[in-house]
């Protein structure tokens, strides 16, 4: 009877398509790589000698120089290569930068939210504002009081919601603000006028390696860095001073410890390639691109929607989808999660799409990966291949 039914309905449902995606690499992380990357991009890594010899230091003195031509960063900008991905980016500059003044927190994602428990529950701070927003939805950013320290993402990884504009940022603020941005950085247009610290890694956006995270530092968080002391031990994986005062050698290519000169190169080559495109312009051109294919299809389906209830707000990188049909949402939360990761297995088994299952404690859904390393015609040979899992499956 069950063979019956399932007959039934595969005779019911949308044709299964023939084109499929070149790359099935739809991750949100890692990323997939620039579609001319190759192991021969790693052929001129600086591997078996001291990353602290003169040619070692060139290496990583060249990925910060590219680093900075490529976002465009104002020159008195810093930026440092600091361990641990851009996890550990951000809690190196929570833990040598807060606790001078109260601090606003946004928490509308799952990483925001981690943000939030290191503050309240690790570095124990008191005098803490949160900001609180279901996944799909921002918080009132004119509550947000920028006299304090702010601590937010740009980009809803795990939520699909990005900000959508720092007017609510003040230009004569006396907190700093502190910007996870690293599934937007490459891919979106960031005001480094009013971000005082931003944080990312190779593993996102340009598909680099992971491990490596980036720190990028304003003049005003240098200040705060310099002028205030933690009541707290700092590890010495965070410790950005030096007697006292800030040591620029870590912005100069002296990494805190030992990095991958491996991952290095294969940073330098996503670099490179990103200059190839276009820059930074080019990279955002492709991710609009790639996004304006997924909106379209989206406005054309029944039964699909954003999980960013605001189209305004909804992420142009790490697409998050809800399916509104009846019959799923009819069936229980957990019900709704088999019946996404059976979509999600059958499109990996054709070899269609990988990893494309929501966020594990976001609603249930589908996150597609649209960044600038993903090809067009890829997203658009995968389109017909959700209708058709999807209908197979709701």
């Amino acid at each position: 009877m069950l063979l019956l039914l399932y007959k039934a309905k595969l005779s019911k449902m949308t044709n299964k398509p023939i084109q499929k995606p070149t790359r099935p690499l739809f991750s949100s992380g890692p990323c997939p790589k620039p579609q001319s990357w190759n192991a021969a991009a790693l052929s001129n890594a600086f591997v078996g000698r001291s990353h602290r010899s003169k040619l070692g230091h060139q290496r990583l003195k060249s990925a910060l120089r590219k680093t900075r031509e490529i976002l465009q960063l104002p020159e008195d900008y810093l930026v440092a290569i600091v361990p641990g991905s851009d996890t550990g980016a951000f809690e190196l500059s929570m833990w040598s930068l807060l606790g001078q003044r109260g601090v606003d927190v946004l928490a509308f994602d799952s990483f925001g939210k981690d943000w939030l428990k290191d503050i309240t529950t690790y570095l124990k701070l008191s005098d803490v504002n949160c900001h609180e927003a279901e996944y799909g939805e921002l918080p009132d950013l004119t509550k947000v009081d920028c006299n304090r320290d702010v601590v937010f993402v740009w980009n809803g990884t795990t939520a699909g919601v990005k900000i959508p504009n720092s007017d609510w940022i003040n230009d004569d603020r006396d907190g700093l603000t502190l910007c996870d941005a690293t599934s937007a950085i490459f891919a979106m247009e960031l005001p480094w006028e009013k971000l005082d610290v931003i944080t990312y890694s190779w593993q996102k956006v340009l598909g680099g390696e992971a491990a490596h995270g980036m720190l990028i530092l304003s003049p005003r968080a240098v200040q705060r860095i310099e002028t205030y002391q933690p009541t707290w031990p700092i590890p010495k994986l965070f410790r950005l001073t030096k007697d006292g005062s800030l040591n620029k050698n870590i912005f100069d290519g002296a990494t805190i410890n030992t990095p991958s000169m491996l991952c290095v190169e294969d940073y330098i080559f996503s670099l490179d390639w990103a200059r190839s495109v276009g820059g930074l312009q080019g990279l955002i051109q492709r991710t609009q691109a790639n996004f304006a294919l997924i909106k379209t299809w989206v406005e054309e389906t029944q039964g699909i929607e954003f999980l960013a209830k605001d189209p305004l707000l909804c992420s142009s990188t790490s697409i998050c989808l809800r399916i509104t049909s009846q019959d799923f949402i009819n069936q229980t939360e957990d019900k709704q999660r088999k019946l996404c990761k059976k979509i999600c297995n059958l499109l990996e088994d054709e070899k269609v799409a990988y990893d494309i299952n929501g966020y594990r404690n976001a609603p249930p859904g589908l996150r597609i990966w649209c960044g600038p390393t993903v090809e067009a015609e890829d997203i658009k040979n995968l389109l017909p291949w959700l209708d058709w899992a999807i209908d197979l499956h709701i």
